[in-house]
C-alpha cells in the first residue's frame, strides 16, 4: 500500500502548494483572521455534513475534544494565521522555503525522547537533508535573498507555523481509532469556534469588501485545501506517520513553483528540474519503510504511525 499512500501525499501536496497562491490572491481585501475564519468554518460545516451522510457521529466525550481543540490549534488556526499574515510583509518564494521545514522540526522533536533516537535512521536522515536541499534549488537562490532584509517578525511567523505542521501530525496519532473524516470534522470545528470570535473582534469582517476572486480564493482554501485535505491529511498520519506525512512540505514547494510555471508564466530553468529530482528521491527515502530489525513493542513512536491489531 505504500504506492498508493505516496500517491495520496502527491495529492495533498499538490492541493496544499496551491494555497500559497489563493492566499495571494485573498489577502489584499480579506485580512488573516477573517480569512482563516472563513476557511476553517466553511471546512467544518462540510465535514460535519459529510460525516452525518457517511452515519459517524462526533464524539461526545470532554477529553476527546480538548485533543480535537489542541488538533484545530495546531494544524489549522495558528498555522494558517500565521503564513497569511508572514505572506503580507514577505515574498510567497521566501514563505515557501521557510514553510518546507516541518520534517526538521520533526527530527529535531524526535531526538528528544529515547524511542524516538532509536528510530532515526540514516535513511530519514538523508531524505530529510535531500528534500530540503531540493526546496533550496528549486526555488532558487532568489527566494532566500529575503533572508536577514525582510521584516523578521513575518520569517518568525512562517517558521512558527512549520513547528505546528511538525507537532500536528505527533499529536494527531491519538486519533486512530476514530475515522478521518471524524477527526478532520472535529478538528476543523475547533479551529472555527477559536477563529470566529477572534476575526469579529479584531477584523470586523462585516465591514469588509472583498473581492469576487478573493471570495473565491476562500472557498477553494475551505473546500479543496482544508476540508478534502484533511481527510487526506488524518489518513496519511496513521499511514506514513508524522515524518512520512510532513515529508509533503518538501513537495508542497515544488508543487507551488510547478504552478507558478504552468499558470502564471513563470520562468523554467533546469535548476528547478534538479531540484524536483531531489525533493521526489528525498521523499521516497523518509517514506519508504527501512528493513524491520527490532522488536515491535505495538506502541507508537514519534518517527512511525501506530500499528492497528
Amino acid at each position: 500500500m505504500v504506492a498508493l499512500e505516496i500517491g495520496l501525499l502527491l495529492l495533498l501536496s499538490l492541493i496544499w502548494g496551491s494555497s500559497f497562491t489563493l492566499i495571494k490572491v485573498a489577502i489584499p481585501t480579506i485580512p488573516p483572521f477573517t480569512m482563516v475564519a472563513a476557511r476553517v468554518a466553511i471546512a467544518a460545516i462540510l465535514l460535519a455534513l459529510i460525516s452525518a451522510a457517511q452515519g459517524h457521529s462526533l464524539p461526545r466525550q470532554g477529553q476527546v475534544w480538548t485533543a480535537f481543540f489542541v488538533q484545530g490549534l495546531l494544524q489549522s488556526a495558528l498555522p494558517f494565521t500565521l503564513i497569511s499574515w508572514g505572506e503580507i510583509h514577505i515574498a510567497s518564494g521566501l514563505a515557501g522555503v521557510l514553510n518546507a521545514t516541518p520534517p526538521m522540526f520533526v527530527l529535531l522533536i524526535a531526538m528528544t525522547t529515547e524511542r524516538g533516537r532509536r528510530m532515526i535512521r540514516g535513511q530519514k536522515i538523508l531524505g530529510v537533508g535531500l528534500g530540503l536541499a531540493g526546496v533550496a534549488v528549486t526555488m532558487g537562490v532568489d527566494a532566500l535573498s529575503g533572508i536577514g532584509t525582510a521584516p523578521a517578525l513575518a520569517q518568525l511567523a512562517v517558521l512558527g507555523a512549520s513547528l505546528c505542521y511538525a507537532l500536528a501530525p505527533i499529536w494527531g496519532q491519538r486519533f486512530s481509532k476514530l475515522p478521518a473524516i471524524v477527526t478532520a470534522a472535529g478538528a476543523m470545528s475547533s479551529a472555527a469556534i477559536v477563529m470566529l470570535p477572534a476575526a469579529a473582534i479584531l477584523e470586523q469582517p462585516w465591514r469588509l469588501a472583498p473581492t469576487a476572486q478573493a471570495i473565491a480564493a476562500v472557498l477553494g482554501l475551505a473546500i479543496v485545501c482544508t476540508a478534502i485535505a484533511m481527510v487526506i491529511y488524518f489518513r496519511l498520519i496513521h499511514t506514513l506517520g508524522p515524518l512520512g506525512t510532513t515529508s509533503g512540505s518538501y513537495l508542497r514547494a515544488g508543487f507551488a513553483v510547478a504552478l507558478g510555471i504552468a499558470l502564471l508564466g513563470e520562468r523554467f530553468t533546469w535548476s528547478i528540474l534538479g531540484g524536483m529530482v531531489l525533493i521526489v528521491v528525498g521523499v521516497v527515502a523518509v517514506t519508504m519503510p527501512p528493513p524491520k530489525r527490532h522488536v515491535d513493542t505495538g506502541k507508537a513512536g514519534p518517527l512511525e504511525p501506530r500499528r492497528r491489531n
